[in-house]
């Protein structure tokens, strides 16, 4: 592993240990170089998934996108770091377990959304308004009135 302060190709495992509900292995490293000091993670990757944006384009699926965007619907929130990993492990897992080697970025949106939901319903809202793309104040409380009628939470 080569090390992201100088660049040098020897480091050393100081630390391992299960994360993310035992799905990866978290290792604390050191430079044997310099001493810088980081953190990296391994995880099984069952296959390569390729997302088809909504413009046909075409892009590997990327983890840390996904963990980025439940990060800011959650920015502020009282959900802790362990659970947003969780939020992701579990969505990278059901389009792994899928099978398909192609999915759209809608259906990967829908599991973030369907995920959130469980979770924190602000964060919920919060990730449904740039993933639905609300452009005033209305699509709110139009979603919200909505999403809580499918719920049964609102009688029609």
């Amino acid at each position: 592993m080569k090390c992201p302060f100088c660049t040098a190709d020897n480091t050393a495992v100081k630390d391992s240990r299960p994360a993310e509900d035992n799905t990866a292995v978290r290792r604390r490293r050191a430079c044997e170089v310099c001493g810088g000091r980081f953190t990296t993670f391994e995880r099984v990757q069952l296959r390569e998934i390729v997302v088809v944006k909504r413009d046909g384009k075409r892009a590997l699926f990327d983890r840390d996108k996904v963990a980025k965007s439940i990060t800011i619907a959650l920015r502020k929130r009282a959900v802790g770091d362990e659970n947003v990993e969780r939020l992701v492990s579990g969505v990278v897992r059901k389009l792994e377990s899928s099978g398909e080697t192609e999915v759209t970025s809608a259906e990967i949106g829908d599991l973030v959304m369907e995920s959130l939901k469980t979770v924190d319903p602000v964060g919920y809202v919060r990730y449904a308004s740039v993933y639905k793309d609300f452009k005033d104040p209305s699509d709110f409380a139009r979603f919200i009135e909505t999403s809580a009628l499918k719920e049964g939470n609102i009688e029609e």
